[in-house]
């Protein structure tokens, strides 16, 4: 087979990964918590757009403070009545490294997965309440409009469980119904969100 000469130089302008072309992000909420009992984003409320204007919708997540120690970060959906119980499957793995270096492990984690459940999907366990702890992350959501597949969404967090240990959560999964999901709600298990800042974009 001849080899073929690519006179494109448009890929040695590439210098880091950052460069590299992605999908084009358009801002449609930020929401900043006061000791809020939950952060939620509506389909045609508060300016929110979650419809088939953007194929995916990114979910950021900034410095997620609870008020207590040992709390967990979760997530459920609506799909069109008015509880956040869509029905969901999902997978879990983590990797943690303790602050002194005492302990680590890379495992996958069946207490977080869901089969078939209404239930919220944990985003962050045991999270840290001290001043300087928290959690960052994000979380994809593809094509919530549709009316003819399930939803996929899939994500990741770093952060600072309360016994100092470094934490790597990567999750995935589907809202297992053909209606659409017109609502996304974020929550602490058994606290409020006291501080931190949750961004939603469009992805095109």
């Amino acid at each position: 087979m001849a080899l073929v000469k690519y006179n494109n130089n448009s890929i040695s302008a590439i210098t880091a990964a950052s460069s590299l072309p992605t999908g084009a992000m358009t801002l449609i909420k930020e929401q900043t918590a006061s000791a809020s009992a939950t952060i939620s984003f509506v389909d045609g409320t508060s300016d929110v757009v979650l419809d088939s204007t953007y194929p995916i919708y990114l979910f950021k997540f900034i410095n997620i403070h609870p008020a207590t120690n040992d709390t967990t970060f979760q997530v459920n959906f609506r799909d069109g009545g008015s509880s956040y119980d869509a029905t969901k499957t999902t997978t879990s793995f983590l990797a943690y490294h303790q602050e002194d270096g005492g302990d680590a492990a890379l495992f996958y984690s069946t207490a977080r997965d869901l089969a078939q459940s209404t239930g919220v999907k944990q985003l962050v366990n045991n999270l840290g309440g001290d001043n300087d702890q928290c959690a960052s992350g994000e979380l994809f959501l593809f094509n919530p409009s549709s009316t003819t597949f399930v939803k996929h969404f899939f994500g990741q967090f770093s952060y600072t469980e309360s016994s100092d240990q470094a934490w790597r959560h990567d999750f995935a999964g589907y809202c297992n119904v053909t209606a659409a999901i017109d609502g996304v709600q974020f929550s602490f298990s058994a606290d409020s969100i006291q501080s931190g800042t949750i961004k939603m974009y469009g992805v095109s």
